[in-house]
């Protein structure tokens, strides 16, 4: 698939390019800066950004601009390579199913049997555009309409119930869907999972969802991802309610980094979603999430992962569907978005003041989990909330703390670290050297490890050069890292190419071998001086190391 999608004409279908000699520059998409300090490379197909360090191909850059996992960017990739992934067919037919279902069920809103649906819907003030963005239709109340209607189509039974849209009972398969207005549900590359069906009258459960299967996850979806995206990268912060219409709202009325989890009760995975998205979360459900003590658990999750979690305070009895319908909705909304509280600030609220500690052990357990800076920053809000004394909760706090043993801080985005852009001329000479290696091999098969080894310093150097010395490919090396999420080497290798294309040379691996000889001669030059000058035990040994390393560099200049 990399043969056939050219990196430039990818990135430069995202943020505009201008050529410079052999590469192409522009401003950073992932940081802020005036100058361009981004470089895109058509001859090595990597990017890189000598900015913030950045850099990879183009399964990177898509998993970083769309901040999607590999197997959702191979497949947003696919189309434009002209690539038909191979799904399996089980899956291809469901979602088949599933968009032929969506096609049945805006066309019975659009009929004569949708009118009372069409005019709850008016209720709601959604117009006809909405239901257009929003690709909302209606399930009839019949048993068997859909059923029937896919069957006709030459759907299986089987094929209807794996997508979830047939429920098996006594009597044979029945619509799962019935008298509901229907909300398509797509995951985050815009692919139709499943759908929510919310009752407009009659008895039985408001909401009803697809069930979890090989498409719908629910406990990783959060819905209008896939429309909210860019909004939360160009914001940096993601809105999240409660509901359908919330979420429909918010984008409505220009609030489009907000989306759904679809109940209040927060699960590690969607979590881990919104993590990846943003740094910040504004936590938006309605007047009631007082005594939700599932919601603020889900809250605790965020912080952990690192991100900033404040709640929005919004009049009571309004959810935010309601507060937007209104003429000042959108103001007062705004303002309400200018005014949150932060996650121990408002847990504090909630629990209130007038208990005793004893009473407000789960409180003070949950604020011990939260970074001792982070806590202090609105410990005297805390404790005003408390009414107690800011140092009798940190005391509180602190005894809770060092009772429990420390857990390891989860990775905020990524597997591993890429090199900082602080990087200095010794590390960039090591991925000069990875990144030569990467893309010949016949300079491969001429090099050894014991020869180049030591003259690396970084453990990613090593670790690279030692896995291309013993003979793993690099297409098999980039599947496994793109597979793993792992983005360190993609990054050392982007950024070594751009340094070695910056010089210039007519002998590239020479001069890296120069370099990398002389800095490890100066690092052994200045271990020995310090041993001198401290006292250490000098062998006779030592001091000719020592003086010849001194006369070698200064023949050196």
């Amino acid at each position: 698939m990399k043969e056939r999608i050219d990196i430039v004409d990818l990135v430069s279908s995202y943020i505009p390019l201008r050529k410079r000699g052999r590469s192409y520059v522009a401003l950073c998409p992932f940081h802020s800066e005036r100058t361009p300090s981004f470089t895109v490379s058509r001859e090595r197909q990597t990017y890189h950004c000598f900015g913030c360090g950045k850099g990879g191909d183009i399964f990177s850059f898509v998993m970083e601009m769309e901040n999607l996992p590999f197997r959702e960017a191979l497949e947003k990739l696919a189309p434009m390579a002209g690539v038909q992934l191979d799904s399996g067919p089980g899956r291809r037919r469901s979602r088949d199913v599933l968009e032929e279902a969506l096609r049945f069920f805006r066309d019975a809103l659009a009929s004569r049997e949708g009118a009372y649906a069409a005019a709850y819907l008016e209720r709601r003030r959604l117009d006809r555009r909405a239901l257009e963005l929003f690709e909302i239709g209606w399930a009839p109340a019949s048993w068997g309409a859909l059923r029937d209607h896919l069957s006709s189509l030459g759907f299986s039974k089987g094929e209807m119930l794996d997508a979830g849209l047939l429920v098996e009972g006594s009597k044979g398969p029945y619509d799962r869907f019935r008298g509901r207005v229907i909300f398509p549900l797509r995951n985050e590359t815009g692919r139709l999972v499943g759908f929510g069906g919310r009752l407009v009258d009659g008895e039985g459960a408001k909401y009803v969802n697809s069930p979890e299967g090989p498409l719908f996850e629910k406990r990783k979806f959060l819905y209008l991802l896939n429309m909210a995206k860019h909004a939360i990268r160009e914001r940096g912060r993601v809105i999240l309610v409660e509901g359908y219409m919330d979420a429909i709202r918010c984008h409505l009325t220009g609030f489009s980094e907000a989306v759904a989890c679809l109940g209040t009760s927060l699960t590690e995975e969607q979590c881990g979603v919104i993590a990846r998205h943003a740094d910040r979360c504004l936590i938006c459900f309605d007047s009631d999430l007082a005594g939700q003590e599932a919601t603020i658990r889900g809250m605790y999750m965020l912080n952990r992962l690192g991100v900033d979690v404040e709640v929005v305070r919004l009049p009571r009895g309004k959810d935010p569907d309601e507060l937007l319908s209104q003429p000042d909705g959108a103001s007062d909304f705004r303002r309400a978005l200018e005014s949150t509280l932060p996650l121990p600030v408002f847990h504090a609220e909630v629990k209130g003041g007038g208990g005793s500690l004893k009473e407000m052990g789960d409180l003070l357990d949950q604020l011990a989990t939260l970074s001792p800076a982070y806590l202090k920053r609105h410990m005297p809000r805390v404790a005003e909330a408390l009414s107690l004394l800011p140092h009798e909760v940190e005391r509180e706090v602190a005894g809770r703390r060092n009772s429990k043993p420390r857990v390891a801080e989860p990775a905020r985005r990524e597997a591993s670290v890429p090199p900082s852009r602080g990087d200095s001329r010794e590390d960039l000479w090591e991925w000069g050297l990875c990144s030569l290696l990467w893309t010949n091999p016949d300079l491969r098969s001429r090099q050894s490890p014991e020869a180049l080894l030591p003259l690396l310093m970084r453990e990613e150097a090593r670790v690279l050069v030692l896995a291309l010395l013993c003979g793993e490919r690099p297409e098999e090396l980039e599947s496994r890292w793109h597979r793993t999420g792992e983005t360190v080497f993609l990054s050392v290798l982007a950024k070594g190419g751009a340094f070695i294309d910056g010089l210039g040379l007519d002998d590239p691996l020479g001069a890296v071998l120069l370099n990398l000889e002389r800095n490890r001669d100066l690092r052994r030059y200045e271990a020995l001086k310090v041993k001198i000058a401290r006292g250490d035990q000098v062998t006779q040994e030592d001091l000719r190391e020592f003086f010849a390393l001194a006369a070698k560099m200064k023949g050196r200049g």
